[in-house]
């Protein structure tokens, strides 16, 4: 999964080397926090956080197939 996110949120940006992502676990399963170089959050995030939401979407179905709940965070 650590994967996926980190190859998605790199298609995105223009700096591809600065995406971190990564991976900690609470009572649910895995979390992801995604960093990304100064200036790009924007681009990872969308329009009212559409790029957010669909990043999200696809890495729950994916992770839905591994009957894993995970959780995609994103910081400055």
């Amino acid at each position: 999964m650590r994967e996926l996110v980190e190859f998605l949120c790199q298609e995105l940006v223009d700096d591809p080397d600065a995406v971190r992502v990564q991976e900690s676990f609470d009572e649910r399963g895995p979390v992801y926090t995604v960093q990304v170089g100064p200036g790009e959050l924007g681009k990872v995030i969308g329009r009212g956080g559409r790029t957010a939401k669909a990043i999200r979407t696809v890495v729950r179905a994916a992770a839905t197939r591994q009957h894993v709940a995970v959780r995609v965070d994103f910081e400055d």
